[in-house]
């Protein structure tokens, strides 16, 4: 397995491009984008907007064919100007491109890569085969340009942008991530690990590609993932495809973010609910898990660097990160 390769900590005034790593920009999206780049621009970088975001040049429900956006992605890996990358939206897009990339690129000039959604199969494909530190974070139009906004106030928008701005500018470790509301005790514990995850339905997607991180990566780690718009009986089904493969015997601990319509089993006695099934699959397993953090499709999403070292406490319902998640140029 790959060592950990961290980014190069940005400085004020350093270019991030905003680019369409999967889904297309939709007609009447275009102020919840320039909100989004005010958020990156107030973190002190300059924002440049590809051309690729653009509603008048889709390609089914992509921004371009897996050639067009594998092209665009290693262009901006490649340009030295270029100290980050901040996916407009989610998606169906990225498992199209993930064998088009330039991982050489990434191994010579490792940037951070943010976004959530449809960016996990890129976070963690690319973890797998170079060690790339991903930013598990919000994207530009959906997340910064309107999930701050719409689910946030003033207050919680200011902590989040000095979050943020120490994740992406400081070799420091950025400590005990704040919590906007009451986080849920589903198993009691407390663990140490490198931070996996993403999107659940996307993580066992890749399970089914030659990209798909070994199950030795999961020893000791602290595997966090949310889900939407699914049945408590399809999350059953994923979760299990995640024991079958040997990561729930291997990780230290979980993490679990806001459901978004994740619907309850009702037929036949007492409803099941999410937090049902993720106890049956785990079984006697004597984990952690800490569950209603802040990430997911319902609330701004806490930065959450893949292969950085965490803390998660259950009992204290706390998750900190003990390492930095970049490096100093």
């Amino acid at each position: 397995m790959p060592a950990v390769l961290r980014p190069r900590a940005l400085r004020s005034g350093d270019l991030v491009v905003v680019t369409a790593l999967s889904g297309q920009l939709e007609p009447g999206e275009e102020p919840l984008l320039a909100r989004g780049v005010a958020v990156l621009e107030r973190m002190g970088f300059r924002v440049r907007v590809s051309p690729m975001v653009d509603p008048a040049r889709p390609r089914w429900w992509a921004a371009g064919t897996p050639a067009e956006q594998a092209d665009e992605l290693n262009a901006l890996l490649r340009d030295p100007e270029v100290r980050a990358v901040v996916a407009h939206t989610g998606g169906q897009a990225t498992i199209g491109y993930l064998d088009l990339i330039d991982l050489d690129a990434i191994r010579a000039d490792p940037k951070p890569i943010i976004g959530y959604s449809d960016i996990s199969l890129l976070h963690m494909a690319l973890h797998a085969r170079t060690g790339l530190v991903g930013f598990h974070a919000d994207i530009a139009t959906h997340g910064f340009g309107s999930d701050w906004y719409t689910l946030a106030d003033e207050a919680r928008r200011s902590e989040l942008v000095d979050l943020y701005t120490r994740a992406l500018t400081r070799a420091e470790a950025p400590g005990a991530l704040p919590a906007n509301g009451p986080w849920e005790t589903w198993r009691p514990g407390r663990a140490q690990g490198r931070l996996f995850g993403g999107l659940l339905n996307r993580l066992i997607l890749l399970q089914a590609t030659p990209f798909a991180p070994p199950a030795e990566l999961f020893d000791g780690a602290v595997l966090f993932w949310e889900e939407l718009q699914r049945p408590v009986s399809r999350v059953w089904n994923d979760l299990h495809t995640l024991r079958l493969s040997g990561v729930l015997d291997r990780i230290a601990g979980m993490v679990v973010g806001i459901p978004t319509e994740v619907t309850p089993h009702e037929g036949g006695g007492a409803p099941v609910g999410l937090r049902d099934v993720v106890l049956d699959v785990l079984g006697k397993r004597d984990i952690p898990v800490l569950a209603q953090v802040d990430f997911g499709h319902t609330s701004p999403n806490l930065p959450l660097p893949i292969g950085v070292r965490a803390d998660v406490d259950a009992d204290r319902r706390t998750l900190t990160l003990l390492e930095p998640a970049v490096a100093q140029g």
